[in-house]
């Protein structure tokens, strides 16, 4: 490990953890801004009875928002060398672009068949950032499950809304 391996590797908790939060919390912000589940477009939609309620939706990202900026964080910190940091980093910002993307191709351009390519496309990138963690930190890829648990029901319930709305 070289000097500014290890230099990079003990920058402090705060910071790590804060960056990832404010990369996190962009993400929400970004996706939330193409968000209409109120529009008459999104109400005639039809839904599979399976479907959680309107306010579940809200109640189920916080925590798992929080869960990502908490393995990231934790993550980062056990990264072994800056090339994996920075691999690691940019499987983040992939995933993160995907997560806020799906909004802006479901909701905005009012396309479930966008939304789905989206959400599989997230669904591998969970996949890549999943295993990425796992090789430096296992605590912080048991913190990623439930985000990639989720992200995969979002795509079962993308799915249905394709086949029902076709």
């Amino acid at each position: 490990m070289t000097q500014r391996d290890r230099a990079d590797r003990s920058s402090p908790a705060l910071l790590r953890y804060g960056t990832a939060a404010a990369a996190v919390t962009a993400t929400a912000a970004v996706g939330a801004m193409a968000v209409d589940a109120d529009s008459a477009w999104y109400r005639a939609l039809r839904k599979p009875p399976w479907q959680p309620p309107p306010w579940s939706f809200g109640a189920a990202w916080t925590p798992l928002y929080a869960s990502v900026a908490y393995a990231a964080g934790h993550a980062l910190g056990r990264a072994e060398d800056a090339r994996r940091r920075r691999k690691l980093t940019a499987s983040l910002a992939v995933d993160l672009a995907l997560n806020a993307g799906w909004n802006w191709l479901f909701f905005a351009r009012r396309s479930p068949r966008a939304g789905l390519v989206g959400t599989v496309l997230l669904d591998v990138a969970n996949a890549d950032l999943l295993r990425r963690t796992a090789q430096v930190d296992r605590t912080g890829a048991w913190a990623l499950l439930p985000y990639a648990a989720w992200c995969g029901f979002a795509t079962a319930l993308n799915a249905s809304l394709v086949r029902r709305n076709s």
